[in-house]
């Protein structure tokens, strides 16, 4: 067995390079990185291929592959095989290709262990020492595909983003796939950079844990609060059409009067004339709930309305959804607000998470003629990626209220959580739902 060394800018040039000199069969040794890249000079990586002398047709037999290794001591003196695992040229450039985004495989590749047929099965004799080092053999090519995406990091690294540990390769991944924006993430990274110690950042499970807690400090929430006679809330829930307001208002409703520790009167005023299925739906809740009810059509009527609920604790306020682009609603909106001026009036922009942070971004531009105090995020059971979440309210600084991970009413809502958006936007595991 002899080795080659081939050098190119990026691991998945030199293993290609490693695959048209030698073939297939050529086992890789080491990847590495031996000069980082700068503004004059590519950076350059170095493959070690380990290639039989004389070009074995199919492996024999265990025992005759264990004699061949034993006869060539050098090759095994230099490549060290007991440190090192080796793998499958053609297996590894396939990996390389999927994480640099060379060549787009309809499935993720396995890069496997070259072992024997007869060790690939595990009899019932096989000793306990045995499956230690099998274990401890996988436990090094993870860690050897894990160095392999790190260095492919230098090339996908945002320009101007300055130099930046390897250990932040897969935390940016999965912050960027979120669909957060760029730039926010780029602004993150300077911030952890800047303010994390040294010492902390050759771990990937510290800098996972310090990414964590500035994205926390980047949700504001805004918490229940216990009412005391006789102070009122008054909440009206405004936003584009299909995103659940009438749901999300329903649930609010059972929360305030039947499921926190101090139970409130609550009552529900409707906007929403121009659909009968919610005036309908929003009844049969209130009836349900039996809580009072009254819907209305023009500003004088919504005065009278707030006038016979003044009895009550809380006063819920459903609105007609209109397209962000459909400014006549919306204002329209806006003289319903301006006739009530004695008690206070929160109002909270309803967005779903599945949309665009651009439609994001227009949705709350164009509705923010009311005066949006707080946002209210639906559908979350619908999307992984939260990261459209934290660029919004990180641009607008609005605090979220609640968030609703379903459809069932009241159990679908929660309190706004930023440990729970932070655990849901960096864990690729089901979505875990908080009452």
């Amino acid at each position: 067995m002899k080795l080659m060394t081939f050098t190119a800018p990026t691991p998945a040039q030199a293993l290609k390079a490693a695959q048209r000199e030698c073939g297939e069969d050529a086992l890789v040794g080491s990847t590495k990185q031996i000069r980082k890249r700068s503004i004059s000079q590519p950076a350059l990586y170095e493959v070690v291929v380990a290639i039989e002398d004389t070009p074995v047709k199919k492996r024999k037999s265990r025992k005759e592959s264990v004699t061949a290794k034993e006869d060539d001591s050098g090759a095994k003196d230099s490549v060290n095989s007991s440190d090192d695992v080796l793998l499958n040229i053609s297996e590894a450039a396939r990996q390389i290709s999927e994480i640099a985004n060379v060549s787009q495989p309809r499935k993720r590749p396995r890069v496997k262990v070259e072992v024997d047929e007869e060790a690939a099965v595990l009899s019932g004799g096989v000793e306990l020492d045995e499956l230690k080092a099998i274990k401890g053999e996988l436990l090094k090519l993870t860690d050897k595909v894990k160095l392999i995406q790190n260095m492919v990091w230098e090339e996908k690294r945002p320009a101007g983003s300055g130099t930046l540990p390897p250990e932040f390769a897969e935390i940016y991944r999965l912050a960027k796939s979120s669909g957060m924006d760029p730039l926010h993430l780029d602004e993150i990274m300077r911030l952890t950079l800047e303010h994390m110690p040294i010492q902390m950042r050759s771990s990937t499970q510290t800098v996972r844990r310090y990414f964590k807690t500035l994205l926390r400090k980047m949700v504001p929430v805004r918490l229940e609060r216990e009412l005391v006679p006789p102070q009122k809330k008054i909440l009206m829930l405004v936003g584009p059409t299909g995103v659940g307001k009438t749901t999300t208002l329903a649930k609010l409703a059972a929360r305030y009067a039947y499921m926190m520790e101090k139970k409130y009167k609550v009552g529900i005023i409707t906007l929403d004339t121009y659909r009968i299925g919610a005036v309908e739906q929003l009844m049969q809740y209130a009836k349900m709930m039996r809580i009072g009810i009254e819907a209305v059509v023009d500003p004088p009527e919504f005065i009278t309305a707030l006038q016979t609920l003044s009895h009550m604790d809380i006063i819920l306020i459903d609105t007609v959804g209109s397209s962000q682009y459909d400014k006549e609603k919306i204002e329209k909106l806006q003289q319903f607000l301006s006739t009530h001026t004695d008690v206070g009036i929160d109002v909270s922009l309803v967005m779903g998470a599945p949309t665009k942070l651009e439609d994001l971004r227009a949705i709350y531009s164009n509705f923010s003629i009311l005066g949006i105090d707080t946002l209210i995020f639906t559908k979350l059971d619908e999307t992984r990626g939260y990261g459209n979440i934290f660029s919004l309210v990180y641009e607008t600084e609005k605090p979220v209220s609640y968030l609703s991970t379903g459809q069932e009413v009241p159990d679908d809502l929660m309190c706004a959580d930023s440990d729970y958006l932070v655990e849901s936007l960096l864990e690729s595991g089901s979505l875990k739902g908080g009452k």
